[in-house]
């Protein structure tokens, strides 16, 4: 079904009726063909957005189910457009892979495409002269390149200038309201300011309720002021996807029934876990039960994607372990499982990464494996949303008062916002006019800007409610795909008479026992490196620390150990509550202590400890008290005793930068003259212990304390990594 925006103006063009129409549509299937096949032929929804951008020259917003063809629609109008004399198509486009297989498609049907991203930068100016020479047909640019400040003030204007048709590839970015919002698609808009008339756009997205559909065709110019906009919004079943939720008690099962049933499930797929930690694990437990499958995440190098990008295609592997990194950007057609290893928080975004499924086989296999663990990473990830009112104007006061650019290592001394949480809103205040990107950083333009606290709440709630509806979708008794759709606003919406609701379960909870005694010794293997600060912040002196450069040699802390990361699968699940702030301080638990031992005796440091410190905490001071005692009276290592906090420390904040925090704990802890004796006739290495290690500049400043108190080595200890 096609529905036109809610505009005043014409819907939908009646395409056939318009003069030179059959010629037009000859000539756009034959580029089709090219793409898809002999067979192949416009849909009629797809002929009439290219006719509309081709003949009309005219917005149009296109929401369709992932599979529909909406790179059909934007390859074949540039090639008519580009048969009429137009300039190059510029497809904005959010992830590498996703531009990885457009190129090959173009390619098919002789359309030259080349990229600009992060991935490719010695290959710029090649690309550029390329363009300007006219010997590219389609460039994609990934969002971030909007906002670079010699992309967007060099080349954006020529591009704009230039350019045949814009193309905006999943287009719910630019709409904060959807669930993967990126500031640097609200560029937009200068771009689409800077097109001449009659430069035709096109906007695609599968996943975009009303709201986010009214929001994004508002912000592209194609909302209820322009009569001349199209809107084409597809009914979103999925006639090939097999949807089921199965319930495991733990982990554990969790991993046991993928080792269980993997070779099972249809053709290859993908399995979604959302950490990297947990994509990690999985990875390493399948391999090691025999399994050919690779992760990917954002942590991952670009050529480990690429070669894992084509080896799914291929079929070398049966999986690729991934996180959200591969979310909207994989295009393989028989695809034939979705396993996601925990629920993601919006319904929304798992519909779109399920859709990466079934696209051109009979039946794709869809199964949700929730995780206690899961609301406490979508905790977690809401913790980064945009910052209270009092840290931007902060913010934009440092910048107006600093007369120079500052780079974002260069703010954080003097704003307390981690660097990911900085960078959003420094794109989001760019856009919005109060702050400009620059060579060397970032600078205030003293433009009026208001802090919109309503919008923001909202925005929030939204998010709660996206939750809530991730719970209701696990929990319903009524079809899941049909729960999905009216979640996108699907009018049509109805029983899908294939899921574990409507037909039945298609696979039941049973696990090899051998895989399931494999999991729990994976799971419950304890041990994380804990890798040394070397070099201090930069910028340091500007928050009244004269620390910087590298950390002298003598004042660093050694190689340490945790018991386990608290976004793991494992031991993640058990440390997570142990350590959350609200928990109860208390001894360390036996089964906690005796994994502590195995982390220990594991651990073949070169030189034994030869005594036991333990750090003062405000949360879990019993529990890191209890943990050093023990540990000196198992290891027979004497308790040196205690850094203890000095008078008058100020609690350190918990998110903080490593600025900030570096700034909180200078001056923070003393060591006790009994202490400081101790270590220095120690001679050997001193085991620090505490409770958790977030930033790392805690167990640094500790280190380096013992380290001028005259201990030969510190070697840190603690329970848990935050990643």
């Amino acid at each position: 079904m096609t529905t036109a925006a809610g505009t005043p103006g014409p819907g939908p063009s009646d395409a056939s009726a318009h003069p030179d129409a059959a010629a037009l549509r000859a000539e756009a299937d034959a580029v089709l063909r090219g793409l898809a096949g002999d067979s192949a032929r416009l849909r009629e929804d797809q002929w009439r957005a290219v006719h509309a951008l081709v003949a009309e020259r005219r917005r149009v917003l296109v929401v369709q189910r992932t599979g529909w063809g909406k790179s059909a629609v934007y390859f074949v109008a540039t090639a008519l457009l580009r048969a009429r004399g137009a300039g190059p198509t510029v497809i904005v486009s959010p992830l590498l892979a996703l531009m990885r297989n457009q190129i090959d498609s173009a390619a098919r049907a002789g359309i030259r495409a080349r990229t600009i991203n992060s991935a490719n930068m010695d290959d710029w100016d090649a690309v550029q002269a390329e363009v300007a020479d006219g010997n590219v047909d389609v460039l994609l640019v990934s969002p971030e390149r909007l906002n670079n400040p010699d992309f967007r003030d060099t080349v954006l204007p020529k591009l704009a200038a230039t350019c045949g048709l814009l193309v905006v590839d999943e287009a719910h970015c630019v709409s904060d309201w959807g669930h993967d919002f990126r500031p640097d698609y609200r560029r937009l808009r200068t771009l689409l300011g800077d097109l001449p008339y009659g430069v035709p756009v096109l906007a695609t997205t599968a996943t975009a309720n009303a709201r986010v559909t009214a929001d994004v065709a508002e912000q592209l110019g194609t909302g209820a002021d322009n009569t001349d906009a199209m809107v084409l919004r597809g009914s979103l079943d999925r006639e090939s996807l097999t949807l089921g939720v199965l319930r495991l008690p733990d982990a554990a099962h969790r991993l046991a029934w993928l080792d269980t049933h993997l070779n099972e499930l249809p053709g290859s797929g993908i399995i979604y876990t959302l950490t990297v930690a947990a994509a990690e694990e999985v990875t390493a437990y399948l391999r090691a039960r025999g399994h050919t499958v690779a992760a990917y995440s954002g942590k991952t190098e670009d050529a480990e994607r690429q070669a894992a990008e084509a080896d799914l295609l291929a079929n070398r592997v049966k999986a690729l372990v991934a996180t959200s990194a591969l979310g909207m950007g994989f295009d393989k057609g028989d695809l034939g499982f979705v396993i996601h290893l925990g629920a993601p928080q919006s319904p929304i975004a798992y519909y779109q990464q399920i859709g990466r499924a079934g696209r051109a086989v009979e039946r794709a296999d869809v199964l949700l494996l929730p995780g206690r663990e899961d609301e406490a990473i979508w905790r977690y990830f809401a913790s980064l949303g945009f910052p209270p009112e009092d840290q931007v104007h902060r913010t934009l006061n440092v910048l107006a008062e600093a007369g120079r650019p500052l780079s974002t290592a260069a703010l954080e001394p003097r704003v307390d916002l981690r660097r990911n949480r900085l960078e959003l809103m420094l794109k989001v205040l760019d856009v919005d006019g109060a702050a400009r990107r620059v060579k060397g950083g970032w600078i205030a333009t003293g433009q009026p800007w208001r802090y919109d606290a309503g919008r923001y709440d909202r925005v929030a709630q939204a998010r709660a409610q996206e939750q809530q509806a991730m719970r209701d979708y696990v929990a319903t008794k009524g079809c899941r795909l049909e729960f999905l759709r009216r979640q996108l606003d699907d009018e049509q919406a109805g029983p899908c008479g294939r899921c574990d609701a409507c037909a039945g379960p298609r696979y039941d909870d049973r696990v090899d026992p051998a895989a399931l005694e494999a999991a729990r010794a994976e799971l419950g293997r304890p041990g994380v490196d804990l890798k040394p600060r070397l070099m201090w912040p930069t910028g340091m002196s500007e928050a009244g620390v004269e620390l910087k450069g590298r950390i002298p040699a003598g004042e660093q802390a050694g190689t340490g150990r945790a018991l386990g990361r608290l976004s793991d699968i494992g031991w993640g699940n058990r440390l997570r509550p142990l350590l959350a702030p609200d928990a109860a301080d208390g001894p360390v638990p036996d089964d906690v202590f005796a994994a502590v031992v195995q982390v220990l005796a594991t651990w073949g440091w070169e030189r034994r400890p030869g005594g036991v410190v333990t750090l003062a905490s405000r949360t879990h001071g019993t529990l890191v008290d209890s943990l050093g005692a023990r540990l000196s009276q198992v290891g027979r290592l004497p308790l040196l005793g205690r850094i203890e906090y000095a008078p008058g420390a100020v609690p350190a904040p918990a998110r903080s930068n490593s600025a900030q925090r570096l700034r909180a704990l200078s001056g923070a802890f003393t060591v006790p003259p009994e202490l400081a004796e101790a270590v220095r006739g120690l001679g050997a290495p001193v085991l620090l212990v505490d409770d958790r290690a977030d930033t790392g500049w805690t167990i640094t400043v500790a280190a380096r304390l013992l380290r001028q108190a005259g201990a030969q080595e510190v070697l840190p200890f603690v329970l848990a990594v935050e990643a």
